[in-house]
């Protein structure tokens, strides 16, 4: 366990829905003799909405404030939008402080919490058709310990532990037949057993090991892509126009289960994958996630944002990972708008 005496001092991030619900958690986990009340804390707005550049000024003014160094600690307390946030603050604060992550979402656990990517997401006002990009600016940064503890699930809705779900499924798909037989097949209202524990563990360490082989996501890291390209898509359309959200909220686990189905789709069509699969995926999204929030209408607005996806490598074709089966991922596809345009219609005809 880390023991925050090794830093000169140590700082507090979380949001304002994580202080109420997590916080008296928290203190039970760090090697610290001060009490966690005692720590300066910066409490931000909670949402994907507020995952941007006016956050992280006050996250940089915060650590100025505080006279923070670059031997200090941010401890960054939440879901996806505080570790994504968090992390990129510290890592440009003056030049690189050390920070650590303790996610308290099901999808900060196994997703953004691990694998030092950092960063927010950004509307240029260059580009005029861009809309909202999913973690546009950001650097590759690791924290000096993430902390995983299961307790902090017993807070979540159902809704949060699906978003998660989602991102377990995606790396249980990657791995194999059997690993993502055993995530379909499981009863999600076991989340507290040990059972539950285990598969967040697995799913953990499959990332974890994807990252250690390349952790600067030249290749092999590019697999965790899967379902990325149409969901951050789906996601920053949802974010745009604040009306198609699930039960008000943009959830990043919903759209990456219904980009998965659309990159299935496009996997099918393109590098063989079974109909079955594109099948089970779609029967396992409508049964848990429900139908995707888009419409014949939003393709055009869908393709303009995958066309300036930070991922592609070719003007006027969109790069995704896809799957020849179970466990085949394929990186690197450049694929045609139309193509994606098909892969939509098949999505939001289920």
């Amino acid at each position: 366990m880390l023991d925050l005496n090794t830093y000169d001092r140590a700082f507090l991030l979380t949001d304002e829905q994580v202080a109420t619900c997590c916080l008296p958690v928290l203190s039970s986990l760090l090697n610290c003799q001060a009490r966690l009340a005692d720590l300066p804390t910066l409490i931000l707005p909670a949402g994907e909405e507020h995952k941007n550049i006016t956050s992280v000024q006050r996250i940089w003014d915060f650590l100025f404030a505080q006279q923070a160094t670059r031997s200090s600690l941010l401890i960054n307390l939440g879901g996806g939008v505080i570790t994504d946030m968090g992390g990129f603050a510290a890592s440009t604060y003056m030049r690189g402080m050390s920070y650590m992550n303790i996610p308290t979402t099901l999808l900060a656990m196994v997703d953004a919490a691990t694998g030092g990517k950092t960063g927010i997401d950004y509307s240029p006002s260059s580009v005029s058709d861009s809309g909202l990009i999913k973690n546009a600016i950001g650097v590759f940064a690791e924290p000096v310990e993430t902390i995983i503890d299961a307790r902090f699930l017993a807070t979540l809705p159902a809704d949060q532990l699906l978003s998660g779900y989602a991102e377990m499924l995606k790396h249980a798909i990657l791995q194999g037949r059997e690993a993502f037989a055993e995530l379909l097949d499981y009863d999600l209202r076991e989340v507290s057993s040990v059972a539950f524990g285990e598969l967040i563990r697995q799913s953990v360490a499959f990332k974890q090991s994807v990252v250690e082989q390349d952790p600067r996501d030249k290749g092999l890291r590019q697999i965790l892509n899967l379902g990325h390209t149409v969901g951050h898509a789906i996601e920053a359309l949802c974010l745009t126009k604040h009306s198609q959200m699930v039960n008000g909220k943009c959830l990043h686990g919903y759209c990456v289960m219904y980009g998965m189905v659309a990159e299935a789709y496009l996997s099918h069509t393109l590098c063989g994958l079974t109909t079955e699969v594109v099948s089970t995926l779609s029967r396992f999204m409508l049964e848990n996630y429900g139908a995707a929030p888009v419409t014949c209408n939003d393709y055009e607005q869908l393709l303009q944002l995958m066309q300036h996806d930070k991922k592609n490598r070719e003007q006027g074709a969109i790069t995704c990972t896809l799957l020849r089966d179970i466990g085949q991922p394929v990186i690197g596809q450049s694929i045609p708008p139309d193509q994606f345009r098909e892969a939509l219609e098949y999505l939001c005809s289920l």
